[in-house]
């Protein structure tokens, strides 16, 4: 028990604390518990990061899960998870609730709208340097961005992410350096094959639970589908989730959106928006059980797919094929980001010349002076309160 509270205490002043978002947070991690605390040395900790490329979900709070579980097993992972999700989830879940009691219409509300294009421009050519750095891989990203853009059906974020991960095998084999893998979690190959149906069964009973017309049904399913198709971390969430959750009629695009922008300026996982929108669900009828139930939800894929592939990881991550089609997938991710950039992000907060003076100037800030997401967030909600 002391050693689970040690690592919640931990992981809680990391939660409070840890702005600039997934990138940042492993430079955090690095810093506090293998500089500091030498928990894990540095190869251990390169491939807790490596993991978690392979799978969906929110990327650095799977990295934290990992040092938990490194730490202290299971409860470990969860006394991780819980203590850096708490103070972002409680702030984004008041703030959703707080919502009716403030003017919608309000200048700054519109100026949060106005900073997220600029933060989601920011992430799509910061993501392309990395994920879609060469030609092939360009090209697979913005053939995703057509087929998004015009084939508007249900499913198409995630048919268009298995195809980027086929034309991955396709091209790309060869071609993408393989890792080294020797992360041991201590899960047997059967253990990791019961987590993997689990997920699967979860994911049949969820379903079934949307079905019968239950709104926390509809929530739980959608969130939790959003938390096992993202690839790519947190500034990918929100095109999955925009599309997701305004198709179920849980929330509408513009809430998501104000959600997504006020996410920036909060410390901690991205994928706390799903706080804020549950809370906001069904117009906030759920209250704070919603955004508990979104939490849990969104989040609950990595505490399956964490055992599910840990015992794989090794023959996963010395595959050529498997790489490919990870490399594949990645620059998938990035020209998803930007059909969602086109449609809905920049008509829903783009409607003056004001506006695009402002979004252009956050940008600048933000990809090439290098100001950290959440002074901007909270300068433009001001501009927005006295100009827009």
């Amino acid at each position: 028990m002391p050693r689970l509270l040690d690592i919640f205490l931990s992981f809680l002043r990391l939660g409070t604390t840890s702005f600039g978002g997934p990138v940042a947070h492993i430079a955090y991690f690095q810093r506090e518990f293998v500089e500091r605390r030498k928990w894990l040395d540095d190869e251990t900790f390169a491939q807790c990061v490596t993991v978690t490329q392979l799978l969906p979900g929110p990327g650095s709070s799977q990295t934290g899960m990992l040092v938990g579980w490194l730490r202290a097993g299971p409860a470990g992972a969860a006394a991780a998870w819980l203590g850096f999700t708490l103070p972002s989830s409680l702030i984004m879940a008041a703030l959703a609730l707080e919502l009716p009691h403030l003017n919608l219409h309000a200048g700054w509300l519109h100026g949060l709208l106005v900073v997220a294009v600029a933060v989601v421009a920011s992430a799509i050519l910061t993501m392309q340097r990395s994920l879609a750095p060469d030609i092939t891989r360009l090209a697979i990203a913005v053939a995703v961005l057509a087929l998004v853009l015009f084939v508007p059906a249900g499913v198409i974020d995630p048919l268009a992410i298995a195809l980027a991960a086929l034309a991955g095998v396709a091209l790309l084999r060869g071609r993408v350096k393989t890792a080294s893998a020797t992360l041991d979690l201590g899960v047997s190959r059967r253990a990791g094959a019961a987590a993997l149906v689990l997920f699967a069964l979860a994911f049949v009973a969820l379903g079934m639970w949307s079905a019968s017309g239950s709104p926390g049904g509809g929530l739980a399913n959608t969130l939790f589908r959003v938390g096992a198709l993202v690839f790519g971390g947190g500034h990918v969430v929100l095109p999955l989730l925009q599309t997701q959750v305004a198709q179920a009629g849980i929330v509408d695009s513009q809430t998501v959106l104000a959600g997504y922008a006020s996410a920036q300026a909060m410390p901690g996982p991205l994928f706390t928006i799903a706080s804020y929108v549950g809370a906001s669900a069904y117009g906030r009828s759920l209250g704070w059980s919603g955004a508990l139930l979104g939490t849990v939800a969104i989040f609950a894929p990595s505490f399956f797919l964490i055992p599910g592939v840990a015992p794989f990881y090794r023959m996963l991550g010395e595959s050529s094929g498997f790489r490919a089609a990870l490399a594949g997938a990645n620059a998938g991710v990035v020209g998803l980001l930007a059909a969602a950039f086109v449609t809905p992000i920049v008509p829903s907060a783009i409607h003056t010349w004001v506006d695009a003076l402002v979004a252009v100037a956050a940008f600048a800030a933000l990809y090439f002076a290098k100001a950290p997401a959440w002074a901007i967030v909270i300068a433009s909600a001001l501009i927005g309160a006295l100009v827009l």
